[in-house]
C-alpha cells in the first residue's frame, strides 16, 4: 500500500475521506441495530436467554484483539481498495445472516465474523485517512471521519427501533446488509493503493531509511505512550456508556416533567445519546480542525481532559436533573474531542516510524479497553459505593493522563528526529 498522495487527489483531500467515512457508517447499521433491538427481540432469533444476548453483543470485540495484528499484516501486502471491498462485503453478509439464520451458534459464528470485517474497515479507514493527510489537516480529516461514520450508529439505532416492531428483525437485518452494499461501488472507484513498499516508514521521504535501524525504532516512547493511552481512554469511555441507563435509574427512577413532557429514565438515556451521535460529524471535524493549527493537539487534547474529568467527578452525586444532564453532556462533547484527537495523534507518531505497526498495536489497545472496561466496571459496582469509587477514579486517571501528556510533545520531536534520513537532517 503507498501511502503518498495522487496528484489528481491534491487539491481534493477529503473525498477519499468522507467516502470511507460513507462506507463505514452503512456497515454499522446492522450491528447498531442490534443493540437496541436484541435485549427486546431476542426469541425472534432463536435465543433462549438473556446471557446469550449480552456474549452475542461483546464477543465480536473479544474476537478482534488476536485478528487484528494479523490484518495489519495483511494490509502490508493487501491493496488498500481490496481490504475496504472484503470488509463491506462481509458486514453485508454478517447483516443478512441476522435475518436469515436462527440459534446461538449460527449468530455467535455470525458476530465472530463481524469483528473480523471491523478490523479490516477500522484499520483500511485509518490507513485511508493517513494516506490522504499531511500535518496540516489530519486532525480535520480525522475529526470528518468520525464524525460522518458515527451517524451510522445514530441511523442503525433510530431506524431499527422504528421499524422492528412493524416489520420484524428478519425483514430490517436483511434490508440493511443489502443496503450496505452500495459501498462497493465507491470504494472501487475513490480508494486506489497499491502493493506498500513504504509501511515501515509512512511516506516516499522515508525511503531511504535503513530498515534495520526503522524497526528498532517503532517502538518509541510516544508510541508506547499513546498506546497506552488509547487503552486507559477507551477502557474509561465505556464506564459512561455502559452505566449510563443504571446512573439515571438510580437518581431519577421516577418519571421527570422536562420542558413540558413526561421522560422516563429509559428516554432520557436515549435522548441523551442521541443528542451526541447528533452532534458527532459537527464536534468532532471542528475539534480536529482547530488541532491542525498553529498550537497543535496537544493543548487541546489535555483541555478535553480535564473537562472529561470534571464532568466524571460530578456524575455521581445526584444533582439536579437539568444540572446533571448538562454535566453527561459536557463528557460526551469532551468524549468526541478526546477520541478525535487521539486518534489524530496516534496517527501522528505513526507517521514518526511504521503506520501499519503503530496503528494495529493502537486498535488492539482501543478493543482491549473496550472488551475490559464493562466488566470491569461491574465488577467495582458490586462494591459499597461502588458507582462513586468508578467515577471519582475515572476523573482521577484522566487528570493523570492531562498531567502524563504534557511532555509528549518534546518526545514527539525526539522521535521525528531519530526517524529523519541524513538529507532531512543536514536541512
Amino acid at each position: 500500500m503507498n501511502f503518498t498522495l495522487r496528484k489528481d487527489y491534491q487539491g481534493n483531500r477529503q473525498q477519499p475521506v468522507t467516502v470511507i467515512a460513507i462506507v463505514t457508517a452503512l456497515c454499522l447499521l446492522g450491528d447498531s441495530m442490534l443493540y437496541i433491538v436484541l435485549p427486546i427481540y431476542w426469541k425472534e432469533a432463536g435465543l433462549t436467554a438473556l446471557w446469550e444476548v449480552g456474549l452475542l453483543l461483546s464477543i465480536n470485540r473479544f474476537v478482534r484483539l488476536p485478528i487484528t495484528p494479523l490484518i495489519g499484516l495483511l494490509y502490508r501486502k493487501l491493496p488498500l481498495r481490496v481490504g475496504l471491498a472484503f470488509a463491506v462485503l462481509l458486514a453485508s453478509v454478517t447483516t443478512v445472516g441476522y435475518g436469515v439464520l436462527n440459534g446461538f451458534a449460527a449468530w455467535l459464528v455470525l458476530r465472530c465474523l463481524w469483528g473480523i470485517a471491523w478490523s479490516f474497515l477500522r484499520m483500511g479507514s485509518y490507513l485511508t485517512v493517513i494516506r490522504y493527510s499531511d500535518d496540516s489537516n489530519r486532525g480535520h480529516l480525522m475529526g470528518r471521519f468520525n464524525g460522518i461514520s458515527r451517524l451510522g450508529s445514530l441511523v442503525g439505532m433510530l431506524a431499527g427501533g422504528i421499524l422492528v416492531p412493524f416489520t420484524g428483525m428478519d425483514a430490517v437485518s436483511v434490508a440493511f446488509g443489502l443496503f450496505m452494499l452500495a459501498g462497493l461501488p465507491y470504494v472501487a472507484l475513490h480508494i486506489t493503493g497499491t502493493t506498500d513498499r513504504t509501511a515501515n516508514g509512512g511516506d516516499d521521504s522515508h525511503q531511504q531509511k535503513d530498515r534495520g535501524n526503522l524497526r528498532e525504532n517503532v517502538w518509541t516512547k510516544p508510541v508506547m505512550k499513546i498506546i497506552a493511552t488509547g487503552l486507559l481512554l477507551f477502557l474509561i469511555q465505556t464506564v459512561l456508556t455502559s452505566t449510563l441507563s443504571l446512573l439515571i435509574e438510580t437518581h431519577y427512577a421516577q418519571p421527570m416533567m422536562l420542558i413540558g413532557m413526561i421522560v422516563t429514565s429509559t428516554m432520557l438515556s436515549g435522548v441523551l445519546q442521541a443528542v451526541r451521535w447528533a452532534w458527532e460529524p459537527f464536534l468532532a471535524s471542528l475539534f480536529g480542525r482547530w488541532s491542525d493549527g498553529v498550537k497543535g493537539r496537544l493543548p487541546l487534547f489535555r483541555m478535553a481532559l480535564i473537562v472529561s474529568a470534571a464532568g466524571y467527578a460530578l456524575i455521581p452525586w445526584q444533582l439536579p436533573v437539568f444540572v446533571w444532564c448538562a454535566a453527561i453532556l459536557f463528557v460526551m462533547a469532551a468524549s468526541t474531542a478526546i477520541t478525535t484527537l487521539l486518534d489524530a495523534l496516534a496517527s501522528d507518531v505513526a507517521r514518526l516510524s511504521s503506520v501499519i505497526a503503530v496503528m494495529t498495536a493502537f486498535s488492539v489497545a482501543a478493543d482491549l479497553g473496550s472488551a475490559i472496561g464493562p466488566m470491569l466496571t461491574y465488577l467495582i459496582l458490586n462494591l459499597p459505593h461502588g458507582i462513586m469509587y468508578t467515577y471519582m477514579g475515572s476523573a482521577v486517571v484522566l487528570v493523570v493522563l492531562a498531567i502524563w501528556h504534557r511532555s509528549n510533545a518534546q518526545l514527539v520531536n525526539e522521535a521525528a528526529h531519530k526517524n529523519l534520513g541524513p538529507f532531512e537532517k543536514s536541512q
